[in-house]
């Protein structure tokens, strides 16, 4: 007997209602059926409302000029999934699986409510009975409106959680705010044999596994690599709730890019199966660093690695269209450009399981925050306890996906998360230290469930929020964010501040540059791209990375034509990141990574931060820096030797 479905292999339906007109069988006042706004339309799941109605005309093109303003109504309605279930289901008990869904709503069958959802950053379960009849029985899942507003302006404390809050606009992506089924919708037995895992590490040449049977008292823990088995044995159910653990295995390490093959095992137990790998990682101090600093020395299988990464933002706005090959296409550019870290940033939602699969498989390290960020006006982690305890349970199903992933090397709290406007210390420790009720119970979550791994209560974190050049060598620079642009041309007293940085870790920080000319005029839309001064396409969605004032200042004129003003900002991101890199990769081991801001663009940006394009393509600036990753960092004898000079490494960059 079949004890599991895939429902997204179902033709499913989408329809668009005014806000809980679908509740009403007959109308009230007439007695008559009530029809959606918008008929079914064909749906592919996962998927997002948005590319549904894009499909079929009902809504343009969001990332033309200014489109995605034309699409905000889609927010307005109440919008329903719906399928027939197959009659050759046996009927019995069962439970519907939904991985992800965006954001909040209700589930009926035949027309009858059977459970409400929320939050997009966690899997939904619901139980049902199912029975035998003699027509297919109907599926709905119906979402609510999203929530009003989450962006990136506000106060921390008073955002909602579960929906993702770069939707509502940050400065790399305008207003777009996903509906949809992120995820795979599975109906399994509750009469199946299954685990669930708690706890998995795999460290060295040992295996340790915590969980328990469902369904079943044994079950065959078998490890391969799918040529040959390694290990395999039975255990009782008491045995796995207990703890088992695996010792001198004949395993291979996972090692990360730039550093040897990312050798990867099956976990099986009755047919279920996790990608795992076996390393050990250890933080140490930094040369030179203050006796209380954090450590920021990630030691891989004994071996000191220089973190060269990126942010990881999401690849489109609306995530549930998203395929494997797109997450693939931009996980291979960083592989190849010698990126070895992405930092999953807490403004958006758990990827997708392919990401941190790719990852596995290609050797990029995984730093993964939980859902939280900062909103500019205040920045304190919510205290109350329905909101502190929603992000559990959010925290538990993040743990719960990923913990068998050996990509996955530390857990965050949140981006930016402080007190004051330079990360002044919360009670005592570094800003948003554990003290903060919220991140001591993450903490506790993620040593209980995850030992191996570290947790950073948030990025940045340490005395200071970023680096002030006038307290350099005072030992307050742990962990900083920021700068995100240079002031004057590239050749000026910006240099200086690098020359004489002793931050121990760098988690963002970045320099704008534009999209190609030809893609800037494709995506314009209505708009003119040119001139570049007082031009809205310029500023939208935010004009932080607009930087005609620099040009300005460095030619004494405004550019002559879009083509002049691209190729002259996108040689300025190139060469200032390539100083900035070679730079802190020469102070390497007193500084123990950068992570840039950003990896890609989710939205055709005149502007950014970002290494690759809308269309995961390079710019200058990602080729020129490759010169300077796959570098080895010098070793002290080779410093003294050589006296490797930062202007060597930038020219051999830039060559």
């Amino acid at each position: 007997m079949h004890q599991r479905f895939d429902l997204g292999k179902l033709n499913w339906t989408l329809s668009g209602w005014h806000p809980y007109l679908w509740e009403l069988d007959n109308s009230m006042e007439l007695g008559e059926k009530q029809y959606p706004e918008f008929a079914s339309i064909p749906v592919s799941i996962p998927g997002s409302v948005q590319l549904a109605l894009k499909k079929h005309d009902l809504i343009p093109d969001w990332n033309y000029g200014f489109n995605a303003r034309q699409c905000e109504w889609v927010e307005n309605r109440h919008w329903c999934f719906a399928t027939e279930l197959p009659m050759n289901i046996p009927a019995g008990e069962y439970e519907l699986v939904c991985e992800g869904l965006d954001y909040s709503g209700w589930i009926l069958i035949d027309r009858k409510i059977i459970a409400e959802f929320r939050g997009a950053d966690r899997v939904h379960i619901v139980h049902l009975l199912l029975t035998q009849n003699n027509k297919p029985q109907r599926l709905e899942i119906i979402f609510d409106s999203p929530p009003r507003f989450l962006g990136q302006f506000g106060r921390t404390t008073k955002m909602s959680v579960g929906k993702s809050r770069y939707y509502y606009t940050w400065d790399w992506v305008p207003r777009t705010v996903q509906t949809g089924i992120t995820g795979p919708v599975i109906l399994r037995s509750t009469a199946a044999k299954r685990v669930e895992l708690e706890a998995c590490t795999a460290t060295g040449n040992s295996l340790f596994l915590r969980g328990r049977i469902l369904n079943g008292e044994n079950i065959c823990v078998s490890i391969n690599d799918g040529e040959c088995q390694i290990c395999a044995e039975i255990f009782t159910s008491a045995e796995l709730e207990q703890g088992i653990k695996f010792s001198n295995l004949a395993v291979e390490p996972w090692l990360p890019n730039g550093m040897g093959k990312a050798k990867l095992y099956e976990l099986d137990m009755e047919g279920q199966s996790w990608q795992i790998g076996f390393r050990q990682i250890n933080w140490k101090p930094c040369r030179n660093a203050p006796p209380a600093a954090d450590p920021w020395i990630c030691e891989v299988n004994g071996i000191p690695v220089f973190i060269q990464g990126i942010n990881w933002t999401p690849i489109r706005p609306n995530y549930a269209d998203v395929t494997r090959e797109d997450y693939r296409n931009r996980l291979e550019k960083y592989r190849n450009l010698g990126i070895n870290l992405i930092r999953l940033w807490g403004g958006a939602v758990i990827e997708k399981e392919c990401l941190y699969e790719l990852c596995d498989e290609l050797g990029i390290m995984v730093w993964q925050e939980f859902p939280m960020s900062s909103s500019g006006l205040e920045n304190i982690p919510p205290d109350d306890q329905e909101t502190m305890d929603d992000i559990i349970v959010a925290a538990q199903d993040y743990l719960s996906r990923l913990i068998t992933h050996p990509s996955l090397i530390a857990w965050c709290g949140g981006n930016e998360l402080q007190r004051g406007p330079n990360g002044k210390k919360c009670g005592c420790g570094h800003p948003c230290s554990i003290e903060e009720p919220l991140l001591a119970r993450l903490a506790e979550l993620v040593k209980q469930r995850d030992p191996g791994r570290r947790f950073l209560p948030a990025s940045s974190s340490g005395p200071r929020f970023c680096a002030d050049e006038k307290e350099f060598g005072m030992g307050l620079h742990w962990d900083v964010h920021g700068p995100w642009k240079v002031s004057g041309v590239p050749d000026t007293a910006w240099r200086r501040y690098w020359e004489n940085d002793d931050a121990l870790f760098r988690s963002e920080i970045g320099c704008p540059g534009t999209s190609p000319a030809a893609m800037i005029r494709q995506y314009a839309g209505n708009a003119a791209p040119f001139p570049i001064a007082g031009n809205p396409l310029w500023n939208y969605p935010l004009p932080w990375w607009n930087e005609n004032s620099a040009f300005v200042a460095e030619f004494g004129r405004e550019p002559e034509s879009l083509e002049e003003y691209v190729t002259w900002n996108q040689q300025r991101q190139a060469q200032i990141l390539c100083y900035i890199i070679a730079t802190e990769k020469r102070r390497f081991p007193e500084c123990g990574g950068v992570i840039i801001w950003m990896g890609h663009d989710c939205f055709p940006m005149t502007s950014s931060p970002a290494l690759l394009d809308f269309n995961g393509e390079y710019k200058p600036a990602a080729l020129a820096l490759r010169e300077i990753f796959l570098q080895e960092p010098p070793t002290d004898h080779e410093l003294r030797k050589s006296r490797i000079s930062v202007a060597t490494l930038s020219m051999s960059a830039n060559s």
